[in-house]
């Protein structure tokens, strides 16, 4: 059987943290953020570390015992290493971190690390091959690590790339700086001695290298990951734009694959609300400004169904159609419908006092109507297109009865059943209603015994 090797293409896309698809602005701004964010956190773990170099440079015993030096530089590439931190800071805070300046930043944190320990054979009085058992090479792997909190695999790369380069380079001044016999392959004798061992030497190199490689390889994995995360994080708060609460996140955090025809039996309440006459006004008027002023109308009726616990199936022009108790299951359903209603009147109200003192001097009245028992909730279409919707004889009385107040000049009706369903569930009536029994209803059997607001 043959081994089929990787393409080029596909080592390539290793080191490519870029998602093949291109990115909206909003999901790029979102990242953005994200990496802002990583930005600040990496200064300000820079800034620890370098008052860490501090503090032990503080207590650290100087050569001979002695505090006085005729030149000490490590002081110096400490200062220097704590300016660029606290500009780097800044400008992270200040959002202004362009691609140049973090690999710049890269090259700087590396080549001051490495200025540093190369200082350390001069403020200890030491020869050059000193400087190559400092154990502060290993805050290298620190600056590489942090570099994966932007989880941008080409900044860990090159951190990498020049803290490799720039041990190969002390290595080159130790080597050249040595003095005949430095070299050796005694292991006891270059841990106990200032020999140089090259092999342990390109140890420490590969390791740095090969812990590079596999940051950069996580990394562009897990940027694919974020990207992604991003992304649908960002379709998660269309959803909640475009739908219910409740439906998004009965879609955002679904286990199973939504197929149609799934449902369930709820006991809701189905609230119908529309305006009177609007055809007639949308006719006569300017299309946008029609959608203006639906709208409008809508920003002053949909809180009043949120704040009521409802939850909107869908809007049908003027038309808004509500549940309470078929997203979420509730046993104040008819109670909260109800409540919902004398909020809506109320948002009607002040709606047309806001257009009044916008100089609109019709007023437009809003109805509404309720109707409970139970209802299919569930989900209807095909495999290219699915919704959540209600269905059940509720939403047909419901609408039923919304358009029987424009038969009877009424703002509200619901059955007289409903209400004293809804009085059971702890609904007390602010508004008067008015019993009329024995009502035809077009479109519904029978007589109705209606209770509305007239």
């Amino acid at each position: 059987m043959a081994i089929q090797l990787p393409t080029l293409a596909a080592v390539r896309s290793l080191f490519d943290g870029r998602p093949t698809a291109e990115l909206s602005d909003r999901v790029r701004a979102a990242i953005r953020r994200q990496e802002e964010f990583s930005e600040i956190l990496i200064g300000w773990a820079q800034l620890a570390i370098v008052s860490l170099f501090a503090i032990l440079y503080a207590v650290t015993p100087r050569a001979g015992g002695s505090v006085d030096t005729m030149f000490e530089p490590v002081p110096l590439a400490l200062l220097a290493y704590l300016a660029f931190t606290v500009l780097r800071l800044v400008l992270a805070y200040r959002r202004y971190m362009p691609a140049w300046f973090l690999y710049l930043s890269a090259v700087v944190d590396m080549a001051l690390l490495m200025a540093l320990i190369w200082s350390f054979h001069i403020q200890y009085g030491q020869p050059p091959s000193f400087y190559l058992k400092a154990p502060t090479l290993l805050y290298v792997f620190i600056f590489i690590a942090l570099r994966a909190l932007r989880f941008d695999p080409h900044y860990v790369f090159a951190a990498g790339l020049v803290a490799a380069t720039g041990w190969l380079l002390l290595l080159g001044l130790a080597l050249v700086a040595a003095t005949p016999g430095a070299i050796t392959r005694d292991y006891v004798g270059y841990m106990t001695s200032n020999h140089i061992l090259i092999g342990a030497e390109i140890d420490k190199i590969v390791s740095i290298l090969v812990v590079t490689l596999v940051l950069t390889v996580a990394l562009s994995r897990g940027r694919r990951l974020l990207v992604a995360s991003v992304r649908e994080a960002t379709v998660a708060q269309d959803l909640r734009r475009f739908f219910a609460p409740e439906i998004a996140r009965a879609i955002t955090d679904a286990r199973m694959e939504f197929t149609a025809g799934q449902g369930e039996v709820r006991d809701a309440a189905i609230l119908m609300i529309d305006i009177r006459g609007f055809s007639r006004h949308a006719a006569a008027g300017d299309p946008s400004e029609v959608i203006r002023l639906l709208a409008q109308y809508q920003s002053f009726m949909v809180p009043a169904v949120h704040r009521n616990g409802g939850t909107i199936d869908k809007f049908l022009g003027d038309g808004i159609m509500a549940t309470f108790g078929a997203a979420q299951p509730s046993d104040s359903c008819a109670a909260d419908a109800l409540r919902a209603v004398e909020d809506v009147l109320e948002q009607a109200a002040r709606w047309n006092a806001f257009r009044a003192q916008q100089g609109r001097t019709v007023a437009l009245a809003v109805n509404a109507a309720v109707a409970t028992g139970s209802v299919i909730f569930g989900t209807v279409g095909d495999a290219s297109r699915l919704e959540y919707t209600v269905i059940g004889d509720a939403v047909n009385r419901a609408t039923k009865l919304e358009d029987h107040n424009k038969a009877v000049g009424s703002r509200a009706v619901v059955p007289v059943a409903s209400l004293q369903r809804a009085e059971a569930q702890g609904y007390r009536p602010t508004v008067a209603w008015q019993t009329r029994p024995g009502e035809d209803v077009v479109g519904l059997p029978g007589r109705q015994d209606l209770a509305v607001v007239v």
